[in-house]
């Protein structure tokens, strides 16, 4: 299948839509905090009542919070519930990415707009005078196919010729590709430094003579796919997270080797990165990942096949700060490390696993779309012969707009969960997951890589997701 017969194929998927289910922490003010109880987590998939029978063609999150303007009304107000941003009402928006705090989305006609946070001209609107937009402005680019967002970062794919990747924002740990990282020191008596914003968006000349044709961002790392099946990485390199066999930081685009010759990626392949991860499925559509994968054990420094998923169809993936949701065949598949139920495993089920798991609520169901952020995942599945099994699951209404730190001016509790589904979780939760703190002590050294242990699990052989 050529990559023209793909894009067609997952347009025409996207064009139908579904319904979206979201499961992980909703008090977005505790949320992800290392200390203190996080109430109101959905620990099942569960469906959100501003949105129910609306069709969601495409999801996407970000890992920060709502008061650098992100959400695009036009102020830094929370929401808690689904908002229409009504300044993006005139477009049709194709696709989209969130970083740290800061949005871009793209609409059908290739035009890209930004709000949020633009310290570090993540925007793209070719200036920093303004630190925040909290309003969609127009990126400096044109004729976008997609996007995709880093931490403080923005990676835009377009159908220019010798121009197909262009990139703003943040340059510290040469994320932008650009073969520096802008450093210089803030006053010539002074030792601290700091790095030079790129506002506008700028072509990476090193892939002038490629076509990128997929690209995704880890909090400051970016993995690219030419048009050939080739695999470039840059950025920070700490916990082996570019997949070349060593820690150090890439200022330009560098090719994994392990993906060539006959191992190079089909046209239908699909990218993820995480916070300090890459993960890609390629020849025979066998799953590889790469970098810091569990919160205890070695790294993969270099990609390595993730047996658990062999034989399996991967259709999208999506990858938080130590959690992944991936769509294949009729399942819906997490793992990772979680606190706030993020991995949809129900009241009743772990928390975390350390190997791919089904979320058996969903079994049988087709995903169409999957994103992971802070704390939380959403899933959007085709509706398709299954509105008995949608009819079963919990809904969330959430907060109304107005109501402070979760309760309405009469003083009940807002978020409630309603209907026979099994996804409300009736105790606080414990504190939100942990951060990492960077690169680690060795980061200057080449760790051997070892795979990760294979946990065992009852749903199959070798702790494999069992297929029906």
């Amino acid at each position: 299948m050529s990559t023209v017969e793909v894009e067609k194929k997952v347009e025409k998927e996207a064009e139908k839509g579904g319904e979206l289910l979201f499961c992980g922490g909703t008090s977005w003010d505790t949320v992800g905090r290392k200390k203190g109880p996080v109430e109101g987590n959905l620990v099942s998939p569960t469906r959100l009542r501003p949105l129910l029978n609306v069709n969601i063609r495409f999801v996407a999150s970000g890992c920060g919070m709502f008061w650098k303007g992100q959400l695009g009304h036009g102020d830094k107000i929370q929401r808690d519930r689904p908002t229409v941003v009504s300044e993006l009402s005139k477009y049709k928006i194709v696709q989209a990415s969130a970083g740290r705090s800061h949005t871009v989305v793209v609409t059908d006609d290739g035009q890209s707009l930004a709000f949020g946070w633009n310290k570090h001209g993540q925007l793209g609107t070719g200036s920093v005078r303004n630190e925040f937009e909290s309003s969609p402005v127009r990126c400096q680019v044109s004729d976008v196919k997609s996007t995709a967002c880093g931490a403080d970062f923005t990676v835009w794919l377009s159908s220019v010729e010798g121009a197909s990747i262009l990139t703003a924002g943040l340059p510290q740990y040469g994320q932008l590709g650009h073969g520096t990282d802008n450093e210089y020191n803030t006053k010539d008596s002074s030792v601290k430094l700091a790095y030079e914003a790129q506002p506008r968006p700028k072509p990476i000349a090193s892939l002038s003579g490629e076509t990128i044709i997929k690209v995704a961002c880890g909090t400051n790392h970016t993995v690219a796919v030419d048009a050939n099946g080739h695999v470039y990485t840059w950025g920070y390199g700490g916990y082996g997270r570019l997949g070349h066999r060593e820690q150090k930081d890439e200022w330009a685009p560098r090719r994994v080797d392990t993906f060539q010759r006959q191992n190079v990626l089909p046209p239908d392949a699909i990218i993820s990165a995480g916070s300090v991860n890459c993960a890609c499925t390629a020849a025979g559509g066998q799953l590889y990942m790469w970098g810091k994968l569990k919160t205890t054990g070695d790294d993969w420094m270099y990609p390595k096949p993730l047996m658990d998923l062999s034989g399996w169809n991967l259709r999208c993936m999506d990858s938080g700060n130590m959690h992944h949701f991936v769509g294949a065949d009729h399942s819906c598949i997490s793992w990772g490390h979680a606190q706030n139920g993020e991995l949809g495993y129900g009241p009743m089920g772990q928390k975390s696993s350390a190997v791919p798991k089904k979320v058996d609520i969903l079994e049988g169901m087709h995903v169409i779309s999957v994103a992971c952020g802070l704390s939380h995942s959403m899933v959007v599945v085709d509706r398709t012969n299954v509105a008995d099994q949608l009819s079963q699951l919990d809904i969330y209404d959430g907060k109304a707009f107005g109501e402070v730190n979760g309760y309405s001016h009469k003083g009940k509790r807002g978020g409630k969960v309603s209907g026979g589904g099994r996804g409300a979780q009736k105790a606080p939760a414990t504190a939100g997951e942990k951060r990492g703190r960077g690169r680690p002590p060795s980061a200057d050294k080449s760790s051997k890589a070892a795979p990760a242990a294979q946990g065992k699990t009852g749903t199959g052989k070798r702790g494999r997701p069992r297929r029906s």
